[in-house]
């Protein structure tokens, strides 16, 4: 969808169809959850160990830019959209988690110059508990995000570009894509309804996109996670005004966003699920919720934040949403190795809304202006190559025994 409407603002936007198996935005938006969160901190500390500091802060000043990108379309767009992006999120370190190791990390980014990181701030444990609200916090993090809507947003993007002529075409499958260009040079997509043939395929398909580009099978790994809707008929006083991540552990979290008519999101939920693998990984079928899921909802608030046990907060409604995940934890955008034409925009491992925009603006650069990658501003770790789809490791399933015990 970013992709589209990047190209929509060239002046000679090309022939666009959208294959789209469902209905519209059909899963596009994964759980639905809504939060803008262009982590400055917890992504980057794991990056930099693994690629060094530059890598890691290009990652999180890019992530970044994506408040101001969101408000300036919806600026320009006239979106009906409510994008709350003058607050923070405030990362909740509770029980087993270190407060200490987060903030020896911090001030190492600090020392080696991160730029993105100083808008990160620290809440002392002494405080932790009056600046949060939240029952038995140890201390925190705080840094600018956003939330908004997602499948509101989109589907009001999608009318708009519908009206001016790009085609989108739903209930239409891609069972496959040509291994190599027909006449013309051009790659044959086939659907149930017929075979689309273009110079260019786009795969922003995320979770699927191995069931049709068989290069990414055990790459790009659908995820099933959990939302859940509180809704509060008696607010505190002080009502929820920034978003959280209640941290638990270094696997458990929570994340949680209030919604303008006081309603609360809330997604993870991990401890009722993660010991099945078979539960969450590689499982594409978001029409059941297990009941263990359900119940983990139960009093959430009164359990977790003082001043919420007389508001009669329950749960409105549990949800699944599938994510794409992937073995190294990083997107994969750009040319698809030896398909000069396929182009991929995929696997955003649960935070696709602080990098899925941008890096549609980027390849789209790279197809109405045959921009290398390496000129389009992405970070260098999202691009696409072979490495990655030749290494047998996967992040996914490590230590899933040792996280559950």
């Amino acid at each position: 969808m970013a992709l589209i409407v990047e190209f929509d603002c060239t002046s000679k936007p090309p022939s666009i169809v959208i294959l789209e198996a469902h209905q519209a935005c059909s899963g596009a938006t994964a759980r639905n959850g809504g939060q803008l969160k262009p982590d400055s901190f917890h992504r980057a500390s794991s990056l930099a160990r693994d690629y060094g500091i530059d890598a890691a802060e290009k990652v999180a000043a890019f992530k970044a830019k994506h408040l101001a990108a969101f408000q300036s379309l919806m600026q320009m767009e006239n979106l009906s959209v409510t994008l709350r992006s003058a607050e923070r999120m405030m990362c909740i370190l509770t029980r087993v988690v270190s407060l200490r190791l987060e903030v020896d990390n911090y001030q190492d980014f600090i020392d080696k110059g991160s730029r993105t990181v100083k808008k990160t701030d620290i809440i002392p444990q002494e405080l932790a508990e009056s600046v949060s609200s939240v029952i038995g916090a140890l201390g925190g993090l705080t840094y600018p995000t956003g939330r908004l809507w997602p499948y509101k947003f989109v589907m009001q993007l999608l009318e708009r570009l519908v009206s001016i002529g790009i085609n989108l075409q739903t209930y239409t499958p891609v069972l496959g894509v040509s291994d190599s260009t027909h006449a013309n040079e051009r790659w044959e997509v086939r659907t149930d309804r017929g075979v689309v043939r273009a110079k260019r395929v786009v795969f922003s398909t995320n979770e699927y996109t191995s069931t049709i580009a068989p290069q990414y099978k055990g790459k790009i790994v659908p995820v099933r996670g959990v939302c859940g809707r509180t809704v509060v008929p008696n607010p505190p006083e002080h009502a929820m005004e920034n978003s959280y991540i209640l941290r638990f552990n270094d696997w458990h979290f929570d994340y949680l966003a209030s919604r303008p008519d006081g309603s609360i999101i809330v997604g993870g939920v991990k401890p009722t699920f993660y010991h099945d693998t078979a539960q969450w990984y590689n499982n594409t079928d978001d029409s059941e919720v297990s009941g263990s899921a359900i119940r983990y909802f139960d009093d959430y608030m009164q359990r977790h934040f003082h001043d919420w046990q007389d508001t009669g907060a329950y749960t409105d409604r549990v949800w699944t949403g599938i994510m794409g995940y992937t073995t190294d934890g990083l997107p994969y955008v750009g040319i698809i190795p030896n398909k000069p034409g396929q182009l991929v925009l995929a696997r955003f491992n649960g935070r696709g809304m602080p990098q899925v925009f941008l890096t549609a603006e980027g390849l789209a650069q790279m197809i109405v202006d045959g921009v290398g990658y390496e000129d389009t501003g992405l970070p260098r770790l999202f691009k696409t190559n072979k490495e990655p789809l030749e290494n047998q490791k996967s992040q996914i399933l490590s230590g899933v025994e040792e996280k559950t015990m």
